[in-house]
Formats: structure tokens, sequence, C-alpha cells
């Protein structure tokens, strides 16, 4: 939303009026948790868009920042840091990625959980069950590939579970990516099921197991990953 607005010559942050001071109204997405309380979530678009900017400006090449920027890279740094530091808690309510899913947050998830509705595909889980899951995926990437890759994922999402309340609900959903996959494509997609499957492996070691689900979540996701390197 933030490199869209872009387009537009618009300086304002999705989220906040042109003075750069924040809405008062914010945008939230709600649902109902298995006892039927009421569940809120603040989008935090403008914290978002700041974060957006960060990463960006920290991945982007020398031209597409200059394209896209101008000289106002350094000046936009500075503003994000400063939204970014007046986020109450710490932390944005969502996170997300562009093209894929990060397989480590798949942990959160059981297969038979997942729910395909009205061009949505999504999964729901309890606070401490997510973070009891996310923990035990933890400590098994840990002792298996050390403390990079998908253990550092796994930790940083650990922390971001540790913000919020442990009676609300952690949702893990696909987005914008369904328009990217047909109806059959979601239909045969069993990443939860291979992820969850690696760590019963890891587990109860069946070297063999790892390696053919690994294989199997390269060949559903590589064509995203194709489109996002046309990009």
């Amino acid at each position: 939303m933030w490199l869209k607005s872009q387009d537009y010559g618009l300086a304002a942050l999705p989220g906040e009026r042109a003075d750069g001071s924040p809405f008062p109204v914010r945008e939230v997405m709600t649902a109902r948790s298995a006892s039927g309380d009421l569940l809120v979530c603040p989008l935090d678009l403008r914290a978002r868009a700041a974060a957006a900017i960060v990463g960006f400006l920290s991945t982007a090449g020398d031209s597409l920042r200059e394209a896209t920027l101008g000289g106002a890279a350094e000046k936009l740094r500075q503003k994000a840091g400063a939204v970014l530091g007046e986020l109450t808690g710490g932390a944005v309510h969502v996170v997300s990625t562009t093209w894929t899913v990060p397989l480590p947050w798949f942990v959160l998830v059981l297969p038979d959980e997942r729910v395909m509705a009205d061009g949505s595909v999504y999964w729901q889980v309890p606070m401490g069950t997510a973070r009891k899951r996310v923990q035990r995926a933890f400590e098994l990437a840990e002792s298996t590939f050390g403390e990079s890759g998908p253990t550092k994922v796994l930790q940083d999402t650990s922390r971001w579970l540790a913000h919020f309340h442990e009676a609300s609900l952690v949702e893990l959903d696909y987005g914008g990516l369904v328009e990217l996959l047909d109806e059959e494509t979601i239909e045969s997609d069993t990443s939860a099921e291979d992820v969850n499957a690696i760590l019963d492996a890891i587990e109860h070691p069946d070297p063999g197991a790892v390696a053919e689900r690994f294989e199997r979540l390269r060949e559903f996701w590589s064509d995203l990953a194709v489109r996002e390197r046309m990009q």
C-alpha cells in the first residue's frame, strides 16, 4: 500500500493524515473465539507501512530506490523509524510477506484446521496452542539446523507471539496469494502437512522423510518464487 501510494505522489503513509498524524479511527479485523468472545485485531496500517519502508530501503538496489523515491530515501527512513518508535506494545498485530508464506510459519497450524471459504485460505488457532507449537518446532530446529535459517524465523515468531494476550487468536492466511493459485492447486496444497511431517521426522530421526517433504514443498512454492524473481 505504501509503495503504490508513491505512484500518486502521496507523502503521507497509509493510515495517517496529510500532516503526518495518525487517523483517529483505527481499521480493525474481527473474529470470534471458540467460546464466542469477540476478538479485535488492529490492522496497524501506518506502522506496517513504516516497517515496509525500512524493509524496502534495506533490500532494494540503488537504482530501484532512486527511481522510486528520488532523494527522499533518508527522510523516509527517519520518518519510518519515528513511527515504529511510537508503536504501542512494541509489535504490529499483522505480519506479512509477499509472494510466499515462510515455511516455518506452518508449524503454527495443523492440516485439518485449514478453512477455505469465499476465496480465502486460512487457519485460526488459540494463542496458547500456537506458542506451544512454535516452541516445540524451535527446539527441534535449533538442534538440527543450528541458530540460523528456520530456527531464526521461529525465534522471531515466538518473540512476536509473546507481545499479545494469552486469550488471543492467531490467524495464518494466504491473503492475496489465492489470486495467484487456481482452485485445483489450492486443493492439492499440503504445506501444513509437509512441515509438520518434517518436525515428526526430525523428532524420530527419518532423514528420508525430511528430504521427501522438503522436495514437495519446493515443488509447490517454486512457481511463486519464479514470479517473484521476474518482477
